[in-house]
């Protein structure tokens, strides 16, 4: 079955330049791999691909139509993706200074850095909706099979942004690893806790 997908090309282009744009996912990513260093950045781009999944599978089920027509949960998630990213940032900022003689960035488990990426995504509000307002452009109206072009959209916007954030993650973990140990890895750590601070508050603030 073909899937009701029209203008493909200017989707990419459209999904390229999104993905480029700065935004929350890539600031945590950068963030992440400044202050864990580049395995974390890109277990953190890995997450939130993840997390963008979610939004995906949502938006192509119709579920995402919720937080579009309900404000009482928008502002549930909203909080919740805030809170999150809050702690996050107040637990690096909190997280006491190394010893000189220590070196390296703080090495931290793998798989907690990428579900932080998922749920920082997953519990921002804003991706669900950009998604159900997005995606639909791009599929003929009446056909059948919408779900399945839906899915396949989300997917190669996800693979792009995807790759984009790994893309990041290794460059901020080069820029890492070029500065001397010691204050500047405390430097660095404490300013991507302030930063993903920041991007709490950001969330929590926003209008629908």
């Amino acid at each position: 079955m073909d899937l009701p997908i029209h203008d493909l090309p200017l989707f990419v282009a459209a999904g390229l330049l999104l993905n480029l744009t700065p935004g929350p996912d890539m600031l945590f990513v950068a963030g992440s791999s400044a202050a864990h260093g580049r395995r974390a950045g890109v277990m953190a781009a890995l997450g939130v691909g993840a997390g963008c999944g979610v939004h995906m599978v949502l938006a192509a089920l119709g579920l995402s139509a919720l937080l579009a027509t309900s404000a009482l949960a928008f502002e549930v998630v909203k909080w919740a993706g805030a809170a999150y990213l809050v702690w996050i940032g107040v637990g690096m900022l909190r997280r006491p200074a190394r010893s000189s003689t220590e070196a390296g960035p703080v090495v931290v488990a793998p798989s907690r850095v990428f579900w932080q990426g998922a749920l920082t995504n997953a519990l921002n509000p804003k991706v669900a909706l950009f998604f159900l307002a997005f995606l639909p452009q791009f599929i003929n109206a009446g056909a059948p099979g919408q779900t399945l072009g839906l899915l396949a959209l989300g997917l190669l916007f996800d693979i792009g942004g995807t790759a984009v954030n790994v893309g990041v993650a290794w460059l901020a973990g080069s820029v890492r690893a070029g500065l001397s140990k010691g204050s500047a890895g405390l430097w660095l750590r404490r300013s991507a806790g302030a930063l993903f601070v920041g991007l709490g508050v950001k969330l929590a603030i926003a209008s629908r």
